[in-house]
């Protein structure tokens, strides 16, 4: 079974008063194009998370998020009650001392008072937490194989259908090979005759149209491309990873369509090969997203 480059993973994690959410996508690409965006937190695992990105998906245009919410009230800064009731008492002491009025708005003047919101300590990542965070990862890299597996069936059947679809074309060809023939002898023949003045050697003739349709011969081609169309369907059955020999596959096979169209010389033939490089060009499009 062949896997799709195209997926999209998501897994959410609750860890204390943290939600702690994992989300990973992935489009197709030669190589692995791995982009991360991490919470301030987790940024000493960034090493460990790409190499199990790495190690998961292989290849791909990946883009990776893991991004940390509280509940709420949990933002909430601390108010230093002990240090307002501090400030208040000597304000209160210094109005009384030097005649000076009174603030009207007591809670506005604390609250700009150094140190009065407390300020939160610096937060380090346990081994606990950190587990959890780990558990976000991969359930959302689980979650975007299955993606990838699901996507991988629709365009094996696909690439099946196709493939089919090829080799009935491909069998279509017989019915006209033998017209073929005999319409370039009669072509050439009928050629020779509008001529009165052309002298010509009928052994002669016999021998260099036996040349000329012989270099029209396609039965090499079609064997070829029978062979291609068979370990098309046997490199997908091989397991993922068989992207790019897919790829090769169908270029082998795009190159002898062109040759039997080439050589062809029927309007009926050429018209088959349209229609299997048709099919052939879909292929090509969607290999580009496989494993």
């Amino acid at each position: 079974m062949i896997l799709s480059m195209t997926g999209y993973g998501k897994a959410m994690v609750a860890y204390k008063d943290k939600k702690i959410t994992a989300e990973v996508k992935s489009l197709n690409s030669k190589t692995l194009d791995l982009s991360v965006r991490i919470a301030p937190l987790y940024r000493e695992k960034e090493m460990e998370i790409r190499q199990t990105i790495a190690a998961t998906l292989e290849r791909g245009k990946v883009d990776f998020c893991i991004w940390v919410e509280r509940e709420a009230g949990a933002e909430a800064t601390p108010i230093n009650g002990a240090l307002v009731s501090a400030y208040y008492s000597q304000l209160k002491t210094i109005a009384e001392q030097t005649g000076i009025p009174e603030p009207q708005d007591w809670f506005t003047t604390l609250l700009r008072m150094p140190d009065v919101m407390t300020k939160a300590e610096v937060e380090e990542l346990t081994e606990e937490e950190w587990q959890a965070a780990r558990q976000a990862v991969d359930e959302a890299l689980a979650n975007l194989v299955d993606f990838r597996k699901q996507e991988g069936a629709a365009l094996q059947k696909k690439f099946e259908e196709k493939i089919e679809n090829i080799g009935n074309l491909l069998a279509s060809i017989e019915q006209y090979e033998g017209q073929r023939v005999e319409k370039i002898r009669t072509r050439i023949v009928d050629a020779l005759q509008s001529i009165p003045e052309a002298e010509y050697d009928k052994n002669r003739l016999e021998q260099e149209l036996i040349y000329y349709i012989e270099k029209l011969d396609i039965n090499e081609e079609k064997q070829r491309l029978a062979n291609h169309l068979k370990y098309f369907i046997e490199t997908m059955n091989e397991g993922h990873g068989q992207g790019k020999k897919l790829g090769f596959i169908a270029q082998e096979m795009g190159r002898e369509i062109n040759t039997t169209g080439s050589k062809s010389n029927m309007a009926e033939m050429q018209n088959i090969v349209v229609m299997m490089k048709d099919e052939l060009e879909q292929i090509k499009e969607q290999v580009l997203n496989v494993m």
